[in-house]
């Protein structure tokens, strides 16, 4: 596996970083001390600028290369997420109910070991813009920072990002042009109907019923509305009522998770919901409010630069280690904001067997992090070469 020389010989540092950022998690766009330690680091590493607080607490710093050239853009996320940390490690989480289960401790090492590299051999022309975001969990970072101007004002060409994986072979690479993950929104519904006895139902307008009904038809959209070809999916999380046995409530409320891939599906999901809400409101004799909140939305990668990711991917690790052709998932991530706004590709690396994402034992595999930073640089020579 050719990982870069240079590279594997300070991944014992870049091991360093990684635990730091792992016992010092911060959330959304609260990462401030994540911020100072990453520009310290970069300050070190001598990068030539330093740009702070694009999208509230993110930062961009470039690396100029030997000669005219375009710039391109590597992304790494660096929020936590409020979890309380099981894994014993002795670089555990100091901070109660918040941890690193996602692995953005590892993506912002594997971008700085890139940086490192990078400014130490310049051998590639035009400019290279290191983004590393906040609030890619909870708040949308990534559309905080194009809205800040990260695109327009960094004249990014293309941009790239990585995602440790999991339970899939260690340092294998997978991806696929057009749609990857999917969007993502969420709908609250508050049903309100007539409270009472619950021996006299009669006197009551009895919301348990309409949102037993709202949710049974809901789930009816998908296999009914949707062509069977268009994976999307509506997932009931959260249903809440009552206080007691005798008594028939007042209120009730349901929460979904509404996932899809192309954005006439997802109008579709969302006005399908509202109407069989509305409806049955009507049909049972109680009020609903529907609380529809657009989430991300799909990330879809540019075939172009997926092709050339893939290349790139396979210099790495080799042709038998890179899948371009993966299944696409109905997880989300806000780098789709990004690649509205720019031409790019997301990839996933493998990490081995492994607790998954988002589990209060999961752990990022260092040893994955020279195999990052080595693709990372060898997208900015690949992309922007020397004259």
């Amino acid at each position: 596996m050719p990982i870069i020389n240079r590279i594997a010989a300070f991944s014992e540092e870049m091991k360093g970083w990684r635990r730091h950022l792992h016992a010092h998690p911060e959330l959304a766009f609260a990462c401030h001390e994540t911020a100072a330690y990453i520009t310290a680091r970069l300050g070190e590493i001598g990068v030539d600028e330093i740009h702070q607080g694009i999208g509230q607490t993110g930062i961009v710093a470039i690396i100029n290369g030997n000669g005219a050239g375009p710039t391109i853009g590597l992304r790494a996320d660096m929020d936590a997420l409020p979890i309380l940390e099981t894994t014993g490690a002795p670089y555990a989480s100091t901070i109660a109910g918040k941890m690193h289960a996602c692995g953005h401790d590892g993506h912002v090492t594997m971008l700085l070991g890139a940086a490192k590299y990078l400014a130490e051999t310049r051998r590639f022309s035009g400019r290279v813009a290191l983004v590393f975001q906040p609030a890619e969990e909870d708040g949308a970072g990534g559309q905080a920072m194009v809205q800040d101007g990260l695109i327009s004002r960094f004249d990014i060409s293309q941009i790239y990002a990585l995602h440790n994986a999991p339970n899939i072979a260690f340092g294998h690479f997978l991806t696929r042009a057009g749609p990857l993950m999917a969007s993502v929104d969420t709908a609250d519904v508050r049903i309100i109907g007539k409270g009472g006895h619950g021996a006299t139902p009669h006197e009551c307008i009895d919301p348990v019923v309409a949102v037993v009904a709202m949710v049974q038809a809901v789930q009816t959209i998908i296999p009914r509305n949707v062509y069977a070809l268009d994976e999307a999916v509506i997932s009931v999380t959260q249903i809440h009522t009552g206080t007691a046995s005798n008594i028939i409530p007042e209120e009730a409320t349901f929460c979904a998770t509404i996932r899809a891939f192309r954005p006439e599906v997802r109008d579709l999901l969302k006005r399908r919901f509202y109407e069989i809400v509305e409806g049955t409101a009507a049909a049972v004799n109680v009020q609903a409010e529907i609380a529809y909140d657009w989430g991300y939305p799909a990330t879809v990668n540019e075939p172009a630069a997926t092709d050339f990711a893939c290349a790139v991917a396979r210099d790495v690790v080799g042709e038998a280690a890179v899948n371009g052709a993966s299944v696409r998932e109905m997880g989300s991530e806000d780098f789709s904001y990004m690649l509205q706004a720019c031409k790019g590709a997301y990839l996933f690396l493998g990490a081995g067997p492994g607790a998954g994402l988002h589990h209060s034992a999961f752990d990022f595999n260092d040893d994955i992090s020279p195999i990052g930073a080595s693709f990372f640089a060898r997208l900015v020579e690949t992309a922007q070469p020397l004259a």
